[in-house]
């Protein structure tokens, strides 16, 4: 029996931890900090244990990382070095669905020695858009040609039935990540100019794109691009983007909530008894008896009927509902309300959208090429992100375990002994890649 040890039971956990024990030689152990969650996911099943784990606690960790063959981080990313080190020091393989940090890609030629994988960014955005991404490279390179321009956009968002607000977005779990996005900087290359962006003018830029398929979205850079370029080996490229999608008319939104500092997450207020009315007018520096919802158009130079300012009144931002905070910053009362107001209704599916643009260069044509991936939750069941998410680092632990990923090191799934076999079992999950290759 292979022994795995899931650390970490969030949201998108539940298929992870469902495809291992579907597994007859894999005996699962999910470790949380909340054990209820754990045994929730493990339920009664026979080769499932849930246990009780605070991942500050040095011994246990060691001790449950030191008894399993290898290791799943779903943990909050900066614990991912040090569940490593211990998989390091025990000869363990280890597992997560996270960017690598600087401090993990150190770890690289200790794993080699130890003849170890520490297998990063084996999620979806990161991990299938890589293996997506380089599945048709290096299709593009075995047949003598070369990538010159490459495009990527990834997105989750409500299902277009359950798309029932004017936001055009809903929540199924913290927003903190996702509205902190909005003071990140961005860089990318698009024909030959590199463009950097300051992260208060990030969702100012931004455009349309059409996804077959499904029809279209507006897209925003997302960090920085430009590496991709050697990750993905294609150095000569003259076009690195990779974006994130939302439905139309989430960028403008955002932007003007970051011009009013409405994501300062730094000075706190004293809030309690107090109205979100209470706080914006505070925000705006505005008297009591002003037109609140007049001051904001002014502000933001836009008339009182605009699409932004019927959603922040919409939302409740303009109204008399207390926060029911005593003390918070910007930040925190935003995420609040959007928490509130924007969850999935019992039954409503969400929707995962991953689209690649390539242009590939042959000596005796052009190609434009398309890949496409239109993911939907299931209802009532798992979402899209969860399977998106946990099922590929699911299926690259059997393949470890199992002898048929033999890559040694800190790694992310660039290469076609990790990508292909995870790929061709995602497809068999019913979550495809669509690639379309048209001549010009």
């Amino acid at each position: 029996m292979k022994k795995v040890l899931i650390l970490g039971a969030g949201l998108v956990s539940r298929p992870h931890v469902n495809y291992l024990l579907d597994q007859p030689d894999f005996l699962v152990t999910v470790a949380s900090r909340t054990v209820s969650k754990a045994e929730k996911l493990v339920g009664d099943h026979p080769r499932g244990k849930a246990l009780s784990l605070n991942v500050k606690n040095d011994a246990m960790l060691e001790k449950l990382v030191s008894e399993n063959d290898l290791a799943v981080s779903l943990l909050p990313y900066t614990y991912h070095v040090k569940v490593a080190k211990l998989c390091l020091k025990h000869q363990k393989n280890m597992v997560t669905t996270s960017y690598v940090s600087d401090e993990m890609n150190a770890l690289d030629e200790e794993a080699k020695k130890a003849g170890l994988l520490i297998l990063n960014e084996i999620g979806v955005d990161p991990g299938i858009d890589h293996m997506s991404a380089m599945r048709v490279i290096n299709n593009v390179k075995n047949e003598g040609g070369k990538i010159s321009s490459f495009k990527s956009y990834c997105g989750g968002l409500p299902a277009p039935e359950a798309n029932t607000n004017p936001w055009g977005y809903k929540f199924s779990w913290s927003p903190r990540g996702v509205v902190m996005a909005g003071k990140n900087s961005a860089k990318f290359l698009m024909d030959n100019k590199i463009t950097d962006i300051p992260g208060p003018e990030l969702f100012a830029n931004h455009w349309e794109v059409d996804i077959p398929g499904f029809g279209k979205l507006e897209a925003y850079p997302n960090r920085n691009s430009v590496p991709y370029r050697n990750i993905y080996n294609i150095d000569d490229t003259n076009t690195m983007f990779r974006g994130t999608l939302r439905y139309p008319g989430w960028c403008i939104t955002i932007k003007k909530i970051v011009d009013i500092e409405l994501l300062d997450d730094e000075k706190e207020y004293d809030l309690e008894g107090r109205t979100y009315a209470d706080f914006m007018k505070n925000l705006l520096n505005i008297s009591e008896s002003d037109n609140l919802k007049k001051a904001l158009a002014e502000k933001w130079e836009m008339d009182e009927s605009s699409d932004a300012i019927h959603r922040m009144d919409w939302i409740g931002l303009l109204g008399n509902e207390k926060i029911g905070l005593e003390k918070g910053t910007a930040m925190d009362i935003f995420c609040k309300i959007l928490l509130d107001k924007l969850k999935y209704d019992s039954g409503e599916r969400d929707l995962l959208v991953l689209h690649h643009e390539f242009l590939a260069e042959y000596p005796e044509k052009k190609q434009e090429i398309t890949s496409t991936m239109i993911d939907y939750g299931i209802p009532n069941g798992d979402s899209s992100m969860s399977r998106t998410v946990g099922l590929p680092g699911a299926i690259a632990v059997k393949l470890i375990l199992n002898g048929e990923i033999k890559a040694k090191g800190v790694k992310i799934p660039v290469e076609p002994q990790i990508y292909e076999p995870v790929l061709k079992e995602l497809e068999l999950q019913n979550i495809i890649c669509k690639e379309v290759y048209k001549d010009i």
